[in-house]
């Protein structure tokens, strides 16, 4: 986060606003790189964070699903914000809905 300020100090000498430029001009490179970073950073994340609670939504019992630390298991049963996981016979572990990072597919 350094780099900004230096590098908008450099764009600042190097092309200064005067009679023949407009101050829109200068700020047009800072416009273009907010939508650049846009649809190539924020717009995919927020996509993938989406499909990701659509997927939290749609568990139900009986699914199979893999938590964030690589646990595999079988969903027990699902609460606001809990799921209770069968990790083996008689084993069941409760997790917070977030921590699930997939749903394994059928089959």
């Amino acid at each position: 986060m350094l780099f900004i300020p230096v590098a908008l100090a450099f764009a600042e000498d190097a092309a200064p606003v005067g009679p023949g430029t407009s101050g829109l001009m200068s700020i047009a490179p800072l416009v273009i790189l907010f939508v650049i970073f846009y649809f190539l950073l924020i717009r995919p994340q927020q996509k993938k964070a989406k499909e990701h609670k659509q997927m939290l939504s749609g568990i139900q019992k009986g699914d199979s699903v893999i938590t964030n630390g690589g646990i595999h298991g079988r969903v027990v049963s699902v609460n606001e914000e809990t799921i209770t996981v069968e990790i083996a016979d008689n084993v069941k572990v409760k997790f917070a809905k977030d921590a699930i990072a997939m749903r394994k597919p059928q089959g």
